[in-house]
This record gives C-alpha cells, sequence and structure tokens, in this order.
C-alpha cells in the first residue's frame, strides 16, 4: 500500500461510524454462525505451529500487514479468518510448562503424556525402555489410515522430531532419533529408534515430507547435498538404508518416489505417484530466511504437493502440517526467523484453504506450546514490529527493543551495563533479543495457545480445553476412531446449506472497510 492508501486508512479511523460499522458487519457474520456446518468431515488438516504462542501470531499478523506495506495491526493472518477459536491447556503429565512431544502425544493421540515421551501413555518414564511395553498409544493418522483415508506428514524439521514422531512412533525419549543416539540398553531391551518406526508401524503412509536424511542411512555414509561436511554423514549403526528399505515394503504396481530436492519435488507427476518421501535436509530444513529457493521446497509448496497427491483417494484424507522452526527461531532468541516462519506457515494455511472446501474439510490451527517472547513498549500504532520502543529506560536510560523475551542468549551487558541496542542492527534476521535472564537456549512459556477450526464440526472446538481433546473433535468430525456412533445412521446433514466460504468473506467484509 502507498502513503496515501494508509493517510486515506487512518483518516476513516477517526471516524466512529468505521468502526462501528465494521462491528456490525463482524455481528452478520457471527450470526451466521448459528447454523452449524455437522457434515462429515471427509479430509482432516492439522497445521501445528511449534512454540506459536500468542504473542507470536500477533507479531507474525503486524508483520504479514508490513510486509505487504501496511501498518500491520489490521492486518489478518489466514488463520483470524477462522470462525471457531479455543484456548489449550498445554501442561505434559509432569511438566507444568511442557515439551514439544508430551504436547505432541496430547493432540495428536488425545492422551496427556510425560514430557520428552512421544506415542505413549504417561505410565512411561522417559528415557526408559522396558517401561514402554503395553504402554503406546495410537494417533489420529493411524485412525485415518485404519479408515481408508489417505494419510501426510509434512514438516519443517526432522520427519523425526517430536512433533511428527507421534503421529507413528512409540518411544520413551524423543531423543531416539536413530539408533545411534540410543544407549545399548535400550536397543537390547528391543526399543526401536524413530526413523526406523517412521517405516515399520504405518508402513503405508502416503506422503512424508521435511529433512532428517542423516538418520535413515548407515554411519558416515556421505550426504548427497553436502559430501565433504562430516556432520552431515549417516548416523546409523544397524547399516541399513531405510530410503531403501521404504521401497522396498511398497507393493510393485505402486509407484513410489523418494527425493531430496525441490527441483525433483516439481517434477513430479502427482497423479502418478502412490507414495511420496522428501527428505531435502541432512537434518532440520533450513529457516525460510536462510532458505535455497533453489534446492528447497517452501512448506507452503510441501504441502500442495501433499494435498495434490492426497486428495486422489475418494475417501478423504489426513494431513499433518509442522510450522516446526517458528520454535527454534525462538529458542535460539531470533524473533526476526520465527516470525518469518510463522508467516510461511501462514501462507501454506491459504494455500490449503484454496484447495480444499469448507463442506468436507476440517481444518485446525494450533500450537503445542508457547514461548518466553513478548512485544510491547507503547510503540505507537505501525511501528516496525523489529524496531525500538518510543522510549528510553527510566532506570538505566538505555534504548529497547519492543521485541524481548524473559530468558535466552540475548542476555548482554557491556562494560556493566545493558548492551546499548542502538549500536547493533537489531532488525538482523540473527539478532538476538534481549533478553531478562541469561540462557544458552530460550524456553517455553506455560501459557495456554490458541486453536482455530473452520469446517464440519468446527465448533466442537470452543472455549478452554485440554490439549488431548483436539483429535477426539477431529475423529469424530470425521467419524473414525473410537467415536463413531453417531455415524451409523449415514452421513451428518449440514443445518447451514452450505456455509460458502466463510473465511473469505470473514477476511473480504473485514478488509473493505480498510480501505
Amino acid at each position: 500500500l502507498c502513503s496515501v492508501d494508509l493517510a486515506l486508512l487512518s483518516e476513516k479511523e477517526k471516524n466512529p461510524h468505521y468502526w462501528r460499522n465494521q462491528a456490525q458487519q463482524t455481528l452478520k457474520i457471527a450470526l451466521k454462525l448459528q447454523q452449524l456446518n455437522t457434515n462429515v468431515a471427509k479430509n482432516i488438516i492439522l497445521f501445528l505451529g511449534d512454540g506459536m504462542g500468542v504473542s507470536t501470531i500477533t507479531a507474525a499478523r503486524i508483520l504479514k500487514g508490513q510486509l505487504q506495506n501496511m501498518k500491520g495491526e489490521e492486518s489478518l493472518l489466514e488463520m483470524d479468518t477462522f470462525p471457531y477459536v479455543a484456548l489449550s491447556k498445554t501442561y505434559n503429565t509432569n511438566a507444568q510448562v511442557p515439551d514439544s512431544a508430551g504436547t505432541a502425544t496430547a493432540y495428536l493421540c488425545g492422551v496427556k503424556a510425560n514430557e520428552g515421551t512421544v506415542g505413549v501413555s504417561a505410565a512411561v518414564t522417559r528415557a526408559q525402555c522396558n517401561t514402554t511395553a503395553g504402554n503406546e498409544v495410537t494417533s489420529i493418522l493411524k485412525w485415518a489410515k485404519g479408515a481408508g483415508k489417505s494419510v501426510g506428514i509434512v514438516t519443517t524439521t526432522r520427519v523425526n522430531h517430536a512433533t511428527p514422531s507421534a503421529a507413528y512412533a512409540h518411544s520413551a525419549n524423543r531423543d531416539w532419533y536413530s539408533d545411534n543416539e540410543m544407549p545399548p540398553e535400550a536397543i537390547q531391551q528391543g526399543c526401536k529408534d524413530i526413523a526406523q518406526q517412521l517405516f515399520d508401524n504405518i508402513p503405508d503412509i502416503e506422503v512424508i515430507m521435511g529433512g532428517g536424511r542423516k538418520y535413515m542411512f548407515p554411519k558416515n555414509t556421505s550426504d548427497v547435498e553436502y559430501q565433504n561436511d562430516d556432520k552431515y554423514r549417516g548416523t546409523r549403526l544397524d547399516g541399513k538404508n531405510l530410503i531403501d528399505v521404504w521401497r522396498e515394503k511398497k507393493l510393485k504396481d505402486k509407484n513410489a518416489q523418494y527425493v531430496w530436492n525441490r527441483n525433483d519435488l516439481l517434477s513430479l507427476n502427482l497423479m502418478e505417484v502412490d507414495f511420496l518421501l522428501g527428505l531435502f535436509e541432512p537434518v532440520d530444513m533450513m529457516y525460510e530466511l536462510d532458505r535455497n529457493v533453489q534446492t528447497d521446497p517452501s512448506l507452503t509448496e510441501m504441502v500442495q504437493v501433499a494435498i495434490k497427491i492426497l486428495q486422489r483417494n475418494p475417501r478423504g484424507f489426513f494431513l499433518l502440517v509442522e510450522g516446526g522452526r517458528i520454535d527454534h527461531g525462538h529458542h535460539e532468541g531470533k524473533a526476526k526467523h520465527a516470525l518469518y516462519e510463522t508467516v510461511e506457515m501462514d501462507r501454506a494455511i491459504g494455500e490449503a484453504g484454496s484447495m480444499t472446501s469448507l463442506e468436507d474439510t476440517l481444518t485446525v490451527v494450533t500450537a503445542d506450546h508457547s514461548h518466553v517472547f513478548t512485544f510491547g513498549g507503547y510503540t505507537p500504532r505501525g511501528n516496525p514490529i523489529f524496531g525500538l520502543a518510543p522510549m528510553h529506560s527510566d532506570v538505566d536510560k538505555m534504548p529497547f527493543t519492543s521485541i524481548l523475551y524473559g530468558n535466552g542468549p540475548g542476555y548482554k551487558i557491556v562494560a556493566g551495563e545493558r548492551e546499548n541496542v542502538s549500536a547493533v542492527d537489531y532488525a538482523h534476521a540473527n539478532y538476538q533479543a534481549q533478553s531478562a535472564v541469561p540462557l544458552r537456549q530460550e524456553t517455553h512459556g506455560g501459557e495456554d495457545v490458541a486453536i482455530f477450526a473452520k469446517g464440519p464440526m468446527a465448533h466442537l472446538l470452543h472455549g478452554v480445553h485440554e490439549q488431548n481433546y483436539i483429535p477426539h473433535v477431529m475423529a469424530y468430525a470425521a467419524c473414525i476412531g473410537q467415536n463413531t456412533d453417531h455415524c451409523h445412521s449415514g452421513a451428518h446433514h449440514s443445518t447451514v446449506g452450505p456455509l460458502p466460504f466463510l473465511s473469505t468473506l470473514t477476511s473480504t467484509l473485514l478488509l473493505k472497510f480498510l480501505f
């Protein structure tokens, strides 16, 4: 938007009628929500922003608007247009402030668990293999597969990282990426590493995309992309090439494609691909700001490919999409990376919405946990989200950025005083925002996180919920899993008539008042 448009917006906002009319339009939309969409969800898409707390969502909304030359605050994320919003209580069974493994077990398997464990109940003690047997819990991905749906996993982390692994693995330790990371006694007691479980437990997952190549190859195998970099060499002690194992498990009449770069991915004839394994980095995928656009696909591109393959199944699909490096950016104190990762995930949400229908697709967007990330300082309207607060501290007389962390690596003392941020490039992608407490890694936050929902049965996500409630709603909507009694009489019928593009309607009506 040009300065003339922004000036026009500022003038509109001075008129009380602008705000009253906007509120009345929003009220009309809310009244339409009294007519519920009770269709059966043929498709389920779960978008998981790892570490995407409410403050991250708000800051990302402002960033998205500012990238479009708006002031930012009035912008709308795709998730902002979803008609139903709830809160999720994220604690683990043994942790007030949770980790990504126990939370993933909750929102994928429907059972709260201990921190550091995936796909197992709270009867399992972290890192103790011999507590696992008999305490495994299954995920909504497996329930969907059992109902004849196609299933997929797309992540910007390793495909055997905490979030995706809870969809298919049962492990007493989230860090058992390959057998190289496991203690000998765990292997002797019969526990399997998570990469192995990816191909053993649910061998017919149609789409798997993310990072994590090095955990699939024998120890010291050179990586295809970074051949001279030792840290990216294969890790497996059992000598297995899991890519070959994956191929061998596919039926001879099925077309299974393994790709490791963007060009090969986008060159596929997706109408002929039955199974897709895409591993685009040895470990996690690159941050969006650092991504090599020639070799690594964006999250949005991976989602496009996944949906095109999965939606060929007439019975529908379940797709887990993780914006996993939001979390990593925050842990490193690099807010710019975290927020750009959030904006990219929001772009993927919009693309998924354009490829599916509200009539038969339940889409849920949520987070596993928050972070001790905040922004404030009485900044004026339109202040650059990575900019300075308008005043200096009245204690140490120094400037400070709007974005700050409660703890983390950004704690710096220079000559006995807090670092003067005006002397550094605080808008740089790798700038580590100042923190109150010095830590090598910033920590998670313990407050509730948001759940956004649209599509069939989305209204069941309301109020404040335990995190493990989420997959039970998705399963109920799709008539899969344990609670299907309501499905025996046939498909639901919507009382709404169609809910025609409600999210698009919401954003259109709200934005028309801006310009």
